[in-house]
Order: structure tokens, then C-alpha cells, then sequence
């Protein structure tokens, strides 16, 4: 940075002239014995630990001036007109990327089918459904009737099949029928019953693929394209695969619908957090994310109430998905980040769109602040090899990776849990969504009170210790657990709901701060790409829960939850705060993995901003003479020491 070379230079002469007269107390120094130099040595670590602490200071002070953007958008107005409107472009997405993420769990209802029987119907045309049923299908030992399965149709009479009934079963032949269903879903729709059952696996594998390519791809495409065409190709995804779902015609088109559309949510909310990180400025930011982020909540409550209420699969994505038209509107409103055009070498275009900013908040950039923002001397070319190239890159990286995964994996196990609990389908999705918009909103005064790191610690911490007690606790009757005696188990379930809604609660503010710290952490030219590189470590987790809950072992889920969660939390100390820190840009402006005491001491000084420049000079300037002279009495003989100081007394 030029400030800080010429503040090194203006204190250059001063060192110059402390070694000059060091050098001539050399021998006054020799003269003293081996005791009395440990301990001044010993005296003088304190003058030299706060000398240090002043220079750390002064350096901490010329970087945040050197921050040019956030000086440029400060005076384009830190939270005007422009910014609020780019905020409320993020809140359709937000609730149509929870509407279509979370559609699965509603359009899968459970069915009882029985087979289709309508050939009696030759012989009998006024019978009723229930007369149909009762002549053509086998019942069970408790009197229900026998799914999958039918008399074989015969060449009789209707008097004949009365009167003697029928004996030989087979698998249905005609199809099936769902009497006690209400409602039209995919699997009434597509017949995926008796044999043919919709695999739920199958479906969330194709929606992790379509999660995991996403993640590298629209990561890798915002870094080298940018952020407003990444967001416009995900919101056309969010048109084509979401929306589109209405219309397919077979079970392995909606597949790959399915798999389309994850990979269009998690390029938008990759691309989005990126756009509103490097647009916003101080506690903004923080407050714009999570807002976002409370709408994926409205989204879902959204979905509940419209599954609840529409009789047909079909029109659920028709009425639910509408709002997806409005994002035509999005090529002309939606502004590109002058961050990343200044990474890539686009000053005009950074400058025009920072103009049209400020001209929407009615404030005018001095010309001197916009002259001040240039190109760096060499524009360098990043790619996803940095990632194991650059040591403090690939460091930051694994850390945050391992705290993704140790996200993803307890989200999961408490979503299976919460499943387990064998109450209604509507139930189990309304209360969680309504704990999670508090949960989000509440992230705004935990960040305020501790910060990026200590917040993503303490809820991390929090999160798993609710994970690990519901694993313990009895939950349902299915899924891995340990064994309780049953009257107990009755006791406690009533405690593990509300230990998992509680552990839901907790990992939902985790969610939104881990982004946020995530975000602020990788340097703007790979910002997506080391977001798009975490959530394939979130869907590791993800992966790992389902394969874990299929097994039926209950200390295993146990200890993976414990073990990932030590290892992130251990390894998430070691990171930087950023709150109140500059926005990396590149690679040479990317803060080391860890700090010393003093520079954590600092940044908690520094974010008062008490201390000015001219007074950080001028008492490492002090602080200097004083140590000066003090070496120069302490290795006087003691005569001359008293003239030395009388003649300074003079």
C-alpha cells in the first residue's frame, strides 16, 4: 500500500539515527555483566510489546483508508434507495428456491393402492365402489382389503360371483386405484406403487447431484463471467426446472427437473450472498443476508400453506411457481459488482455502475474519491488452482469446508429426527419453519454482541450438543437409536421434540452466520468458487447423514456428529475475524489463517476507531526517543549517569 511505504518512509531517518547511537553505546554496553543485561532485556519487552502494538496499530489504520471501496461506497450512501432495492430483489428468489427445494415433501404423500377391478363392472354396472371392492378383493386377517393385490377376473355371472366368491389371487392387471386419497400427487399420478414405488433415495440423490455440479459449476461461471449473468442464468433454471415441473409427463423427466433446479438454487444463492457482500458495507451486509435468508423461511411456510390447500400436484407448481416471471424484469434492474469488474480489469464499467448508484440514492461522488480508485499496476488472473496453490487460500478453505460439513450433517440428522416423530406431515414443516425465521432475525444481535467467529462458534458448539442429546433420546419408532425401556422412552419423547425444534433453531443462526463469515473470508476474485467449494463439503455431510440413518447403528451417527463437530470448532479458532476488517480482492490482500495476540488485541481496539493516524505516529515516535535515552542513562557508569541527567534537567 503507498500509505503505508511512505509512512515507513517519513519514520525511516528516526531508525536511522536510534542505530546510529546504538552503535556508539556498543561498548558502554560490553561493560556491563551478564545479569544486568537479562535484566534489562527483561524491562524492555513490555516498551517493546506496546511499540509493537502502536505499529501493528498504524498499519491496521492505512489499511482501512486504503480500502478504497468501501470510501467510494460510503459516499454513494451506505444503505440508500439502491441498496434497499437490490435487498428486495433477493426476496422472490429467497421464497420460490424454498418453494421448489422443499416441493418433494408434499408431492410424495404416502398412498394405499388397490387394484383396479373394473371388469366386474361388465357384469355388474350399477355396483358401487365399495361393492366393486368388497366382490374383487382379498382382505388381510383384520378385515382391511389387501393392497397390490386381486381376485383374477373369471367368466361369470354377478349372481354366480355372489354367491360363490372368488378364490385365485395375482398382482393387479388394470392399474390401481386410490379411494381414500383426496388429493392428486406424483404418486397417484404416475402409479409409483406395488413395486414400482418412487424411491425417496433415488430423488435425493438426483437433487445432491444436481447440488453438487451446481455448487463447481455456477461457482466457477460468477467468478469468470460475474455475478449479474450468473443470477440471471440461475433465476432462467428457477423458470425452466421449476416452473416446468408442472408439465412433465413421466416419473424420470421429473427427475431431471429435479436435478435442473438444485443446480439453479445453489447458483443463486451462491451468486446472490456474493453480490450483496461486495455491494454492502458494514453491519449492512450482515443484515442484508440475513434477510435474505428469512425469506427461504417465508418461502417454505408458503409452500405449506398452498400444498395444504391445492388438490393436485400440478397445480401447486403452476399457482406456487408464477412469481417466477417476474424475473424477466431482473435483466434490466439487477446491477453487476464493481468489485469484481475491478478484479477484472473493468475500470470504466466499475465506475459507471457506482455512478448509477449513486445517482438512485440522490448523492454525488467527489471526483477526487472516484479519480483514487485505479486499476493495480498488474490485473492477475485467478483460477481454482490458487486454492491448493496459495498456502493461507487452501487453509481458510479447509477450515471452512470442515465446518460446512459438520453443518450439513447435523441439519440432517435432525431434519431425519424430526421426521421420526409420527405426526402429520403439515406439522412437522410448519414449526420448524416458524422457530427459523426468529432464529435468522436473532443472528442480527448475535453478531452485534460477538462477532463473526466467536458467533459461528457458539452456535456451531450449541447446535451439536442438541444433535447429539436427540440422537440419544428416544424420537420414533424408525431410524437408528439407542434402546430405552419403553416407559421411559414414553417420558422422554416429549423432551426430544423439543430438544430437536430447539437444536433446529440453533442451526438454522449457524447457517446464516457460517455464510456470512465464508463470504467475507475468500478474496472477491474466487469468492463463488471457494463458496461453490464449501457447499460441496455441505453436501458431503449431507450425503454422509442419509447413508448413516440407512444403516441402523445407533452409536455411529453419535460419534460422527461429536468427532466433525470438535474438529471444526478446533479448527474455526485459528481464523481471522472479519467484522469491521476491509473485503479481500485479490490474493495479495488475503489476511493470514492466524493472528498473534497483539493483532487480536488490536482489532478489538481499532474497530472503536480511537486512535488516529498523527497520534499513532507521534507515540511510536515518543516512544522511540524515550527508549533511546533510557538505553543510553542504564549504560552509563553511575557518575556520569547524574551529570547525563543534570545536564538534561539544563
Amino acid at each position: 500500500m503507498s500509505e503505508v511505504v511512505s509512512v515507513e518512509a517519513e519514520l525511516h531517518p528516526f531508525f536511522e539515527q536510534m542505530a546510529k547511537e546504538n552503535n556508539s553505546m556498543a561498548e558502554l554496553k560490553s561493560q556491563h555483566n551478564f545479569r544486568s543485561f537479562n535484566q534489562h532485556e527483561a524491562a524492555e519487552r513490555p516498551r517493546s510489546l506496546s511499540l509493537e502494538v502502536l505499529l501493528c496499530r498504524l498499519r491496521a489504520i492505512e489499511a482501512k483508508k486504503d480500502d478504497k471501496f468501501a470510501n467510494i461506497l460510503n459516499a454513494v450512501g451506505e444503505f440508500g434507495t439502491f441498496q434497499r432495492r437490490l435487498v428486495a430483489l433477493t426476496f422472490i428468489p429467497s421464497i420460490l428456491s424454498a418453494f421448489f427445494l422443499l416441493a418433494d415433501i408434499f408431492v410424495f404423500t404416502p398412498q394405499k393402492p388397490y387394484c383396479n377391478t373394473s371388469w366386474i363392472l361388465a357384469v355388474g354396472p350399477n355396483l358401487s365402489e365399495a361393492e366393486q371392492m368388497n366382490l374383487t378383493l382379498p382382505r388381510e386377517s383384520n378385515g382391511s382389503f389387501l393392497t397390490c393385490l386381486m381376485y383374477v377376473p373369471v367368466d361369470w355371472d354377478l349372481d354366480s360371483i355372489i354367491q360363490f366368491g372368488l378364490n385365485h389371487t395375482d398382482t393387479c392387471q388394470d392399474g390401481w386405484i386410490y379411494p381414500e386419497v383426496k388429493k392428486r400427487s406424483l404418486i397417484n399420478e404416475f402409479d409409483l406403487v406395488c413395486g414400482k414405488e418412487a424411491n425417496m433415495g433415488i430423488v435425493q440423490i438426483m437433487f445432491l447431484a444436481g447440488f453438487l455440479t451446481g455448487s463447481l459449476i455456477f461457482g466457477f461461471i460468477s467468478d469468470k463471467l460475474g455475478r449479474y449473468p450468473t443470477i440471471l442464468l440461475s433465476l432462467l433454471g428457477l423458470i425452466i426446472f421449476g416452473f416446468g415441473t408442472a408439465f412433465v409427463s413421466s416419473f424420470h423427466q421429473y427427475l431431471f427437473f429435479r436435478f435442473g433446479m438444485s443446480q439453479a438454487v445453489i447458483g443463486y444463492v451462491i451468486s446472490s450472498v456474493s453480490l450483496a457482500t461486495e455491494w454492502l458495507v458494514g453491519v449492512h451486509r450482515a443484515h442484508a443476508i440475513i434477510l435474505e435468508h428469512s425469506f427461504f423461511a417465508v418461502g417454505a411456510m408458503f409452500l405449506t400453506g398452498l400444498a395444504h390447500s391445492l388438490p393436485h400436484w400440478r397445480l401447486l407448481y403452476l399457482v406456487g411457481g408464477a412469481p417466477v416471471f417476474f424475473f424477466i424484469s431482473y435483466i434490466w434492474i439487477l446491477p453487476e459488482s464493481p468489485r469484481w469488474l475491478m478484479t477484472k480489469g473493468k475500470l470504466y464499467e466499475a465506475k459507471q455502475v457506482l455512478c448509477y448508484a449513486a445517482d438512485v440514492n440522490k448523492k454525488t461522488i467527489p471526483l477526487n474519491l472516484l479519480d483514487k480508485l485505479q486499476l493495480p499496476r498488474k490485473v492477475t488472473s485467478s483460477s481454482i488452482l490458487d486454492f491448493r496453490n496459495d498456502r493461507h487460500l487452501r487453509k481458510v478453505t479447509l477450515v471452512m469446508c470442515s465446518v460446512g460439513f459438520a453443518v450439513g450433517y447435523n441439519c440432517h440428522m435432525l431434519s431425519f429426527r424430526i421426521r421420526k416423530l409420527g405426526v402429520n406431515i403439515y406439522f412437522t414443516q410448519v414449526i420448524p419453519r416458524l422457530m427459523e425465521l426468529p432464529a435468522r432475525l436473532c443472528c442480527v444481535f448475535l453478531l452485534e454482541q460477538f462477532k463473526r467467529k466467536q458467533s459461528l462458534s457458539l452456535t456451531l458448539f450449541q447446535g451439536t450438543l442438541m444433535c447429539f442429546l436427540s440422537l440419544i433420546l428416544p424420537s420414533g419408532t424408525d431410524g437408528p437409536q439407542l434402546r430405552w425401556p419403553p416407559c421411559l422412552a414414553t417420558e422422554l419423547k416429549f423432551l426430544s421434540v423439543l430438544i430437536i425444534v430447539l437444536g433446529g433453531f440453533i442451526l438454522v443462526a449457524s447457517v446464516t452466520v457460517f455464510l456470512i463469515y465464508t463470504a467475507e473470508l475468500l478474496p472477491t476474485v474466487l469468492r463463488t468458487t471457494g463458496l461453490g467449494l464449501v457447499f460441496l463439503a455441505w453436501a458431503a455431510g449431507y450425503i454422509l447423514s442419509l447413508m448413516i440413518s440407512s444403516q441402523g447403528i445407533p452409536i455411529l451417527p453419535i460419534f460422527l456428529c461429536c468427532t466433525s463437530s470438535i474438529v471444526a470448532l478446533t479448527l474455526c479458532s485459528k481464523l481471522p475475524e472479519t467484522q469491521g476488517h476491509p473485503l479481500p480482492e485479490s490474493l495479495e490482500h488475503f489476511p493470514p489463517l492466524t493472528r498473534t495476540g497483539n493483532e487480536d488485541m488490536l482489532n478489538e481496539d481499532i474497530s472503536c476507531d480511537d486512535v488516529t493516524e498523527e497520534v499513532a505516529k507521534n507515540t511510536i515516535l515518543n516512544a522511540m526517543m524515550m527508549n533511546m535515552d533510557r538505553d543510553v542513562l542504564s549504560n552509563l557508569p553511575s557518575q556520569s549517569r547524574e551529570e547525563e541527567i543534570d545536564r538534561q534537567k539544563d
